[in-house]
């Protein structure tokens, strides 16, 4: 990745009389893929739109390759250089090939250049043979590859994807996703995506920013969020279903010893004696075995339990146990 492509500083949505995003500093580097997750209401899509220039803000500025991107001609140019993918495809009502092809006739490029950019878009999503259908005859999947040719045709700086793939099923989103991960590494180009799906997320992206409230509560490389939460609402957002605090009781060298109720349980990291902390633990980290824990283990943790509740969730089972603290497996 290069340097900063896009740049917010201070800046306010309010509807309402209500601050729906604000955003003190916000930046995205040149050639990143950067996933804004969060609940329904967080304000991802409105931070998408603000940064598209689609939507204006009460306070604030976007800046674009250092320049403020703002004026009417300052504005037209940048959407001339970016491109934007809704949840719903919004297509034409006319073929697929026409619709590809309408951000590059609005550029005014020659209709040799708009053909050969077309055929190379429809084939980089996997669309080429619906190229003369009408965009009204095609299935939701199709729709939406073309609207990623539409938007990729143009070879923009920057594309932003407001949780394109939500409305779609499981196998036909993850085959546009496998198409899409192709197509940015073709590309190079930067994406800002919004999505609530965050296995979408860690798949596609470079970096994550988690949103609540209006507000960017985290930001960083998926393991550092997935697995270093800032606060108990990302723990919990980002799949840990175990979140307990307890006292640190004993330090060692990379590791402490944290007292929760009458469990002690040793941890890896660094701590000061007597500090109140944190444990977050994932579901899929813990494991069950039958019995009496006699026989030695390498692992720091063995704690007895007793089995609560069994709940099947799909293809696996959530166990409830009962350690002296509530703990999900």
């Amino acid at each position: 990745m290069n340097g900063t492509i896009l740049k917010a500083e201070n800046v306010l949505v309010k509807r309402g009389g209500v601050d729906v995003l604000d955003l003190p500093s916000f930046e995205v580097k040149e050639g990143e893929v950067l996933a804004l997750i969060g609940p329904n209401g967080a304000g991802k899509s409105t931070l998408l739109l603000c940064l598209a220039r689609l939507l204006d803000f009460q306070r604030g500025a976007i800046m674009f390759r250092g320049q403020d991107a703002d004026g009417r001609s300052a504005i037209v140019d940048y959407r001339r250089r970016i491109a934007m993918v809704f949840q719903e495809p919004l297509l034409f009502d006319t073929d697929c090939y026409t619709n590809v092809a309408s951000g590059l006739k609005i550029r005014g490029l020659p209709r040799g250049a708009i053909r050969k950019r077309v055929e190379e878009a429809l084939s980089l999503f996997g669309v080429s043979h619906l190229a003369n259908r009408s965009a009204r005859k095609i299935s939701g999947g199709e729709a939406q590859r073309t609207s990623l040719a539409r938007a990729f045709a143009i070879d923009p700086e920057i594309v932003f994807l407001d949780e394109p793939f939500s409305s779609l099923d499981p196998p036909t989103r993850d085959a546009i996703i496998d198409d899409l991960d192709r197509a940015l590494r073709a590309k190079s180009v930067t994406v800002v995506m919004a999505t609530h799906d965050q296995n979408e997320a860690i798949r596609l992206a470079d970096r994550i920013a988690v949103m609540k409230d209006g507000r960017i509560v985290q930001i960083g490389v998926p393991e550092e969020v997935m697995n270093r939460p800032a606060d108990e609402f990302v723990a919990s957002f980002v799949g840990m279903e175990t979140i307990m605090t307890g006292r640190v009781a004993e330090t060692n060298a990379g590791s402490f010893v944290v007292q929760v109720g009458d469990r002690r349980i040793e941890a890896t990291g660094v701590a000061r004696t007597g500090e109140l902390v944190t444990l977050c633990l994932r579901p899929e980290n813990i494991v069950i075995s039958k019995g009496e824990c006699a026989a030695p283990t390498s692992v720091r943790n063995a704690i007895p339990a007793v089995v609560t509740k069994i709940t099947q969730n799909g293809f696996v089972y959530r166990v409830q146990l009962d350690c002296g603290f509530p703990l999900t497996a």
